[in-house]
């Protein structure tokens, strides 16, 4: 084979899996683990992958709002669901941008007593004709996120404070950290963290095993995290083990 095709390969692989080993690639290729690197660090260099110890990630685009919001729709559903269960009358609460933070804010519509404070302009338009107070950070445009991003949005930020912050990431390695594509908006997320008394991480179990291009931070930051029952065994422990309460839905 090739190293054009052993390299198309690979990232079919990182595509379905999100995730490879040296020692697997090299097993399936019948090739040795230096042919294996090879290849990854081409990948690397090409901006393709994220090379690891051992192995690589998927790198993860930053795909617009509308196309996210097909993907494991019932899960972001019920993972909404649970989140809005654990909001309490007279709280404040953050919802950061994405797809099921949007979820989030549909089942937190017949809320009353709670303010929404959000950098999402979507979100702040689904909560406009219901009895919550929303505060909008303001700041500059991601028009393919509908977020608001920038010194303006963390600079208001500074100035709050919350009671739990409901976190979307596009990538999560329990071992690296929560993820996004975008510099800026992991810098607002960061913001968000600091304001926010409890944060708990909201996403579904595919975005598990996957690195993105900015880390929002550690896993040791935050304190729960919601998720469906895909997620691996050993993410599971592995985030139970490092004192994180999760829910699986």
């Amino acid at each position: 084979m090739l190293s054009e095709e052993r390299q198309r390969a690979i990232l079919e692989t990182l595509d379905r899996d999100g995730r490879v080993l040296v020692v697997d690639l090299a097993k399936h290729f019948q090739t040795s683990a230096v042919t294996i690197r090879k290849d990854l660090g081409v990948l690397h260099a090409k901006g393709r992958i994220q090379r690891t110890h051992g192995g690589a990630l998927r790198v993860l685009v930053d795909p617009a709002l509308q196309e996210k919001e097909k993907l494991h729709r019932n899960e972001k559903l019920q993972i909404a669901a649970a989140a809005a269960r654990m909001v309490e009358a007279g709280q404040v609460v953050i919802l950061g941008s994405g797809t099921t933070t949007t979820a989030i804010a549909r089942a937190m519509r017949n809320l009353q007593n709670v303010t929404i404070i959000t950098n999402a302009v979507n979100i702040a338009v689904e909560l406009s004709g219901f009895k919550l107070d929303v505060i909008l950070t303001g700041g500059n445009l991601r028009k393919n996120a509908f977020s608001l991003v920038g010194p303006i949005a963390e600079g208001a930020l500074r100035r709050l404070s919350a009671d739990v912050l409901f976190l979307g990431v596009d990538g999560f390695d329990v071992e690296y950290g929560l993820t996004t594509p975008n510099l800026l908006e992991a810098k607002v997320n960061r913001t968000m963290m600091d304001v926010a008394k409890v944060v708990v991480a909201v996403c579904d179990s595919s975005k598990f095993g996957k690195r993105s291009l900015s880390l929002i931070d550690r896993p040791s930051a935050i304190r729960h995290v919601i998720t469906d029952r895909g997620i691996s065994k050993a993410d599971l422990n592995a985030l139970k083990q490092s004192g994180i309460e999760v829910t699986v839905i």
